[in-house]
């Protein structure tokens, strides 16, 4: 199975970072201006943590924040559930399921690589098994 490298090869959008001091609503906006749904959270050029859509609804919507008052160092995840580009992509399927998340920061001797979502992953495999697919059909069709 291909492992998380090949997932940040493949992308063509650089993950976005935001500062823990702006807010909520300018980090929304970021969010919907790009088509993303997480922004890794910088301080001084050190990964502090994630902003999610689930981070909005939990802790900002739902305790009656206003999210142009709230920052977003408030309210983000702190220290959440990474991998590095070396782990397999069947090693972030296991603990996007057990950690009920979406998005996994990618960090590699402490520095931050980039960010897999679920949709990076689906996409990967579902590329991979039409590869195998194509050199089984073109096994089979040389061997009749």
């Amino acid at each position: 199975m291909g492992k998380v490298r090949n997932i940040l090869q493949a992308k063509s959008q650089s993950p976005i970072f935001i500062s823990p001091d702006i807010t909520v609503f300018e980090a929304l906006e970021l969010m919907v201006e790009k088509n993303i749904g997480a922004l890794l959270v910088m301080d001084d050029g050190e990964f502090i943590g994630i902003f999610t859509e689930r981070d909005y609804a939990r802790k900002v919507i739902l305790k009656g924040k206003a999210s142009k008052e709230t920052l977003i160092g408030e309210i983000m995840t702190e220290k959440p559930a990474v991998v590095s580009s070396g782990n397999t992509i069947e090693d972030c399927m296991r603990l996007m399921t057990n950690k009920f998340t979406r998005h996994l920061p990618v960090i590699d001797d402490g520095k931050l690589m980039g960010i897999v979502s679920i949709g990076d992953v689906v996409k990967y495999i579902i590329e991979e098994q039409k590869f195998i697919i194509e050199n089984m059909e073109h096994y089979i069709k040389g061997a009749v």
